[in-house]
């Protein structure tokens, strides 16, 4: 996690730091965040950052039955008490006969299949509505990253770099989003200034 005392924790910050370029290479998003618990909860994140975020007024999130099912129980359970409606099926034929703010996306799928979203980008964007995409980091080393294609929230877990047990949680997880969105972005941004005596302070 972010540390609380910046002018003792410098080293740490500045790992946190190379964290957050990590993630902003491989998905090819602006900005990113260096304190999520793990893949489901920066979904359930991503979804309400998008809801504060975009122009659609409508209180629908439409989520691909092949996201991991951790991620799709989360999202419901965070949905419920913030009133909105979760429905999870077949992303191309719930965007052409719902309204909705965002859609979430699993790439690959939970089964592995690797889908070209771009065009529902596109459709997405049309409706005023977010697309968020919960990517997998070890994969984006060979994959299109998200922000090349247009998705405007990634999220996923780093553990496929072998983050350890009990170092940042189970599974330390990111958050990447475009630029516009940074003032609404949930957790903590570590970023470098310079200290009184001109060096950089993290």
């Amino acid at each position: 996690y972010t540390p609380y005392q910046a002018e003792i924790s410098q080293g740490r910050m500045e790992a946190l730091v190379n964290f957050q370029t990590m993630v902003c290479d491989l998905t090819g998003m602006a900005i990113a965040n260096a304190s999520m618990l793990d893949e489901a909860t920066a979904a359930a994140e991503a979804m309400t950052l998008a809801k504060r975020s975009v122009k659609s007024r409508s209180n629908t999130l439409l989520v691909a039955a092949d996201c991991h099912p951790q991620t799709i129980e989360v999202i419901r359970t965070r949905a419920t008490p913030l009133g909105l409606d979760v429905m999870v099926g077949f992303v191309p034929a719930l965007m052409a006969e719902h309204d909705y703010f965002a859609v979430i996306a699993q790439y690959p799928a939970t089964d592995g299949r690797i889908h070209d979203l771009a065009p529902y980008v596109e459709q997405a964007h049309a409706k005023q509505a977010a697309f968020i995409v919960a990517a997998d980091l070890l994969a984006l080393t060979l994959l299109k990253p998200p922000g090349e294609f247009g998705a405007d929230i990634v999220v996923g877990t780093t553990q496929r770099f072998g983050v350890p047990m009990g170092a940042g949680g189970p599974h330390a997880a990111y958050l990447a989003c475009r630029d516009e969105f940074k003032r609404s972005m949930p957790g903590r941004l570590v970023g470098v200034s310079v200290d009184a005596h001109g060096a950089p302070a993290y």
